[in-house]
C-alpha cells in the first residue's frame, strides 16, 4: 500500500508549484504598462493551464484513490479555461470578462466543496442505535490544514469571480496627472486585469507559505485516529480475577 511517506511528491509539492505560477502571473501583470484583454488573457491562459497540468499531474502522483476527484475536476475545469483564454478569437474585453468569470466561480466552487467536505468528513459518524456503530465506510480525507487551505483558495477564487461581475466591460474614465502632462485612460478591462493579478499575488503569497509550513500530520495518521474515534465502546472480554 502506498502512504503518504513513501510518495515521492506531496500536496506542499502541489501548492508550492501553484504558488510559483500564480506569483509568475502576478509579476507579468503588475510590471506590464499594457492591460489589455488581449495581455490579461494571455497571462491568465498561461497561468490556468500550467496550474491545471500540475492539478491533473498530481492525480497519479500525489493523491490516493478515494481523494483524486477534487484535483481532477479542478484540473480538468481550469485546462479548459486556460486553453479557451489562449484563442485569440476570444482574447477580447467580452471574452476576457467570461472565460476568467466562469473559471473563477466554478473552481473556485469545486476547490471550496473538496475542501469543505474533507473538513467535515467523520464528524456525522456517530452511533445510530445504543451499542450499534454506523456501518457506513469512512470517507477517505487528507490532514485538516489540506482541507482548510482548500477552503480558503476555493473563497478567495470565488470572490474573484464574484468581483469580475461587479466591473462593467464598456466603463472608460479619463483622468490627466499634472506632473506628467498626460491624459489616461482607466478602462473596465484594465481593472478586471488588474483584480486577476492582485488575486494571483494573494494566491501565490498563501499557497507558498502553506506549501512552506510543516505539517503536523497526514492523511494516513489521521486515518487510525478517525478510525479509533469512530469505534464504539466495548467491555473487555478478558475476565478479571479476583484479588481477594
Amino acid at each position: 500500500m502506498t502512504t503518504a511517506e513513501s510518495r515521492t511528491f506531496a500536496v506542499r509539492h502541489v501548492q508550492l508549484a501553484r504558488a510559483a505560477f500564480a506569483a509568475l502571473a502576478a509579476l507579468m501583470i503588475t510590471f506590464s504598462p499594457d492591460h489589455s484583454a488581449a495581455v490579461g488573457g494571455a497571462v491568465f491562459s498561461g497561468f490556468a493551464i500550467a496550474t491545471g497540468l500540475v492539478l491533473l499531474l498530481s492525480v497519479w502522483l500525489v493523491y490516493p484513490a478515494g481523494r483524486r476527484w477534487p484535483a481532477a475536476a479542478l484540473g480538468g475545469v481550469t485546462v479548459v479555461a486556460g486553453m479557451a483564454g489562449g484563442l485569440y478569437p476570444l482574447r477580447t474585453v467580452a471574452g476576457f470578462f467570461i472565460i476568467v468569470i466562469a473559471w473563477a466561480l466554478v473552481s473556485g466552487l469545486l476547490e471550496l466543496i473538496g475542501g469543505w467536505r474533507g473538513l467535515t468528513a467523520g464528524r456525522g459518524r456517530r452511533e445510530i442505535a445504543p451499542g450499534v456503530a454506523d456501518a457506513r465506510p469512512p470517507v477517505p480525507v487528507g490532514p485538516r490544514s489540506e482541507n482548510r487551505d482548500a477552503v480558503v483558495v476555493g473563497v478567495i477564487t470565488l470572490l474573484l469571480g464574484i468581483a469580475l461581475l461587479f466591473v462593467r466591460p464598456a466603463y472608460a474614465l479619463d483622468y490627466t496627472i499634472e506632473e506628467a502632462h498626460q491624459t489616461f485612460t482607466l478602462t473596465g478591462v484594465t481593472i478586471g486585469v488588474g483584480l486577476f493579478g492582485g488575486y494571483a499575488a494573494i494566491i501565490a503569497v498563501y499557497l507558498g507559505i502553506a506549501g512552506f509550513s510543516p505539517r503536523a500530520a497526514t492523511a494516513d495518521a489521521d486515518a487510525p485516529a478517525l478510525a479509533d474515534a469512530d469505534a464504539p465502546a466495548t467491555a473487555d472480554p478478558t475476565p478479571q480475577k479476583d484479588s481477594a
